[in-house]
């Protein structure tokens, strides 16, 4: 057996596949996790990919290796918001977009408390990713369906986030975050500009860290920070690099 395609956008990769079949299936991978952007061939992953040519993983370990890469993460991570590296995760391994603010907040916590391989994790080990892909097919944009214990708001939401799918996801702003942040539906035609839409960008986030992150002269056992929107991404990542722990985020305004 080889290639399968069914429906087409369900693509597995199966028993005695061809080379050439492989090659369909790692660079649909590639597409889907990278959200359309080009891959020159020295930023492919070798290693990775003759992992899966040898079956030692299967294309879900591919997927896996491929958000966890330092490729995706300078695309999606170094010079995005929260939100938007979080939308982008759901959007590149989930096939959907998030549909409200708790998902956002469980993932912000995940990757603050356990870092970017575990946060990866997250969906690629969660029952949603396992019942809608299993083991060999490769993710793929699934929002427009009706799905078990996701909101009907969420078809918006994913078709909202999947508009431009022509081009790269990299280097562009949270296309969800007005809505999701003020709990409301979104939109198929997007509000005119100057409707003064409410803008998640003015809020600020208090951070409990652990005393580790603050040096040498500081005695108190925790300490809160507040920062605002465009602040949060670069403060996470200072406290963990000074060795200390977040130990909750609360948005406050």
């Amino acid at each position: 057996m080889a290639l399968w395609i069914a429906d087409t956008e369900a693509l597995e990769l199966r028993l005695n596949a061809t080379e050439d079949d492989l090659q369909t299936a790692i660079r649909a991978v590639y597409k889907q996790v990278l959200g359309n952007a080009y891959v020159m061939e020295s930023e492919r992953l070798t290693s990775a990919e003759s992992l899966l040519r040898n079956g030692d993983i299967t294309v879900r370990g591919f997927v896996r290796a491929v958000a966890q890469s330092d490729l995706y993460r300078s695309l999606f991570f170094d010079t995005s918001s929260p939100y938007r590296f979080i939308e982008l995760n759901f959007k590149h391994l989930l096939g959907r977009a998030p549909v409200d603010q708790s998902e956002i907040s469980e993932h912000v916590q995940t990757y603050a408390a356990q870092g970017y391989d575990a946060e990866i994790d997250s969906y690629i080990d969660s029952n949603e990713y396992v019942t809608k892909f299993g083991e060999n097919t490769v993710p793929y944009y699934c929002g427009s369906r009706t799905q078990t214990g996701i909101k009907n708001v969420g078809f918006n939401r994913t078709f909202a986030l999947m508009r431009g799918y022509a081009t790269s996801d990299a280097g562009k702003p949270a296309a969800l975050i007005n809505d999701i942040g003020a709990n409301r539906p979104t939109k198929i035609i997007a509000p005119a500009a100057g409707s003064g839409a409410y803008s998640n960008t003015g809020k600020r986030f208090r951070l409990t860290v652990s005393k580790g992150s603050f040096g040498p002269r500081v005695t108190q056992s925790s300490k809160t920070i507040e920062v605002g929107y465009d602040q949060l991404s670069q403060n996470i990542q200072n406290i963990h690099k000074m060795g200390g722990k977040i130990i909750s985020i609360t948005e406050i305004a």
